[in-house]
């Protein structure tokens, strides 16, 4: 239609531009959260990398913020609420990310879990933030399974290919763990690999010096430590990697 791509939202309300009124005053941007926050990190050690990037805007979201203590079962929900942004900031929808208590609701509402999910602290996966992201957004998504966390680089060809193509945020889950991720460098005559993770298990405040200093936004290889300690992946475990497409129509 008019020649527009079919999957950028070009034509959306949420991409409307408010005229305003005289004497109206228009909200402020919200800068509860940070933006962006891998801007301006350290570079990988990838030697003859190729980066492949999340394109366009998310914000942040990890454990603690809007005063609500999830440390220790809430990671999935945060990275969720990372990826409903990006679709936010990019202009597919005009509703905010939904909160613990509306992902619980929504997930015994499609049937997938019990009434006694609600109020709980049960973690979730990566299908489940699929199926949230389907009916609150229209969003598919694709499922690259693991069956070891040290499998990984092997889905690097695939990840560049999503980064370049569909360029959303990317969430991983597996074991106790989830983390979302934003890119690859990818050297693909040598087959090594770094992954841009953004970890939601950080539980201070929006001070971007201490998510940089922390590396709770890093380049991070197959065998590195998680920014909280501990084992990033895990060979043992088994993995999904959640990858979410951009919709179509304009």
């Amino acid at each position: 239609m008019l020649g527009l791509p079919s999957d950028r939202p070009l034509l959306r309300i949420a991409r409307a531009v408010p005229i305003e009124a005289p004497g109206a005053m228009l909200p402020a941007p919200s800068t509860r959260r940070l933006a962006d926050v891998h801007v301006g990190i350290a570079p990988s050690r990838v030697k003859g990398g190729t980066q492949h990037l999340v394109q366009g805007s998310y914000l942040y979201y990890h454990y603690m913020q809007d005063r609500f203590n999830d440390s220790g079962w809430g990671c999935a929900y945060r990275s969720l609420q990372t990826l409903w942004s990006w679709f936010l900031e990019a202009g597919y929808t005009s509703t905010p990310p939904p909160d613990h208590a509306a992902i619980q609701t929504m997930l015994v509402m499609l049937g997938d879990k019990e009434p006694s999910f609600r109020g709980s602290k049960q973690w979730i996966g990566a299908v489940e933030l699929g199926f949230v992201l389907d009916e609150g957004l229209g969003v598919q998504c694709k499922v690259l399974p693991l069956a070891s966390g040290a499998d990984l680089p092997d889905k690097a060809a695939e990840l560049a290919h999503h980064f370049d193509m569909q360029g959303t945020p990317v969430m991983v889950g597996g074991g106790v763990l989830a983390y979302t991720l934003l890119g690859v460098d990818w050297n693909e005559s040598t087959g090594e690999v770094a992954f841009l993770i953004l970890d939601p298990h950080y539980t201070g405040g929006e001070d971007l010096k201490k998510v940089h200093a922390g590396q709770w936004v890093a380049w991070k290889q197959y065998g590195d430590k998680a920014a909280a300690g501990g084992k990033l992946l895990h060979a043992d475990a088994f993995y999904n990697i959640l990858c979410p497409q951009r919709p179509l129509g304009v």
